[in-house]
């Protein structure tokens, strides 16, 4: 699907506007989530109610101006939904010691989830019992509506990509003491501050084929998640089929893809997330989401 940019950031521009821009990179290697106020990035201000327009109305503008803080690019505003998938990399569901299900395995975060490129990730109280853990995942946005789609159609109306971190409360998750005796999934990874995303939206057309990407999470300089997105047991096209079976996926529906092994609660010992702890979701053509982690 054709949009009128090719990367969307939000941001703080040095006159105190909070915008959209196309961000022009110095390089085309350039990570846009590793900039600071000091690098002086550029960006073309984006003008349009509409993010994924494609009549014209939406326009990247002559009229450049000066990143101060990079944001996330969505706000709760610009998302109806957030869809996620659980249990869709090999490696992650053998650490989690489950069997590959035989179809995708459906969750919602709500829209308060959703955080900010930069900012912290609050954990509230109920969960700081060596229990808060990351999940670095490739998300896809709908540009239009999208129903009973074919899976040769299903890319079509992706409008971009970008990374993701579902932050999840294990203990709420999967022991029987807190979750009972079926785990559950919606209030352990529901609270405010568990979706950040970011850094920028990258066009499915400057994407290309999403198997093609690569994700790292980096948890305080050490790789924790490393893994080509072509291990996802349902892809890209094939969760968007199958999601919009007798459902609409709404434009500007986000559906988080799943995460692969490597999360904290999967190593020996376990490693959760604490005050202070710094995690970075790097995708290949996208960038780096970075955030920090506070106790509420």
């Amino acid at each position: 699907m054709k949009v009128a940019w090719q990367r969307l950031i939000r941001f703080v521009a040095t006159d105190g506007r909070i915008l959209h821009g196309e961000p022009i990179l110095p390089s085309p290697e350039f990570d846009i989530g590793k900039v600071t106020e000091k690098d002086a990035l550029k960006a073309k201000v984006i003008e349009g109610a509409d993010l994924y327009d494609t009549t014209g109305a939406t326009k990247v503008t002559s009229e450049v101006v000066t990143v101060k803080r990079l944001l996330g690019p969505l706000t709760p505003a610009d998302v109806p939904i957030i869809r996620c998938v659980g249990l869709n990399y090999a490696k992650h569901i053998k650490e989690a010691g489950r069997t590959p299900p035989p179809f995708p395995f459906i969750f919602f975060k709500p829209t308060t989830t959703m955080l900010d490129h930069g900012d912290d990730v609050r954990i509230p109280k109920i969960a700081q019992d060596d229990q808060a853990d990351y999940e670095g995942e490739l998300c896809m946005i709908m540009g239009k509506d999208a129903k009973d789609v074919s899976m040769s159609d299903a890319l079509s109306y992706v409008a971009a990509y970008t990374a993701g971190n579902d932050v999840s409360s294990r203990k709420l998750q999967r022991d029987p003491a807190y979750a009972g005796k079926v785990p559950q999934w919606g209030f352990s990874k529901g609270f405010d501050t568990f979706a950040p995303m970011g850094p920028a939206l990258v066009s499915s057309q400057l994407i290309g084929d999403p198997k093609d990407l690569h994700l790292k999470t980096i948890v305080d300089g050490e790789v924790r998640q490393d893994e080509s997105v072509s291990d996802l047991l349902f892809d890209c096209a094939y969760l968007v089929h199958y999601l919009s079976q007798g459902t609409t996926l709404q434009k500007g529906s986000v559906v988080m893809t799943g995460t692969p092994g490597g999360v904290g609660a999967g190593l020996n010992p376990p490693k959760y997330l604490t005050p202070g702890t710094k995690v970075e979701v790097v995708i290949s053509k996208i960038g780096t989401l970075v955030n920090g982690v506070t106790f509420d």
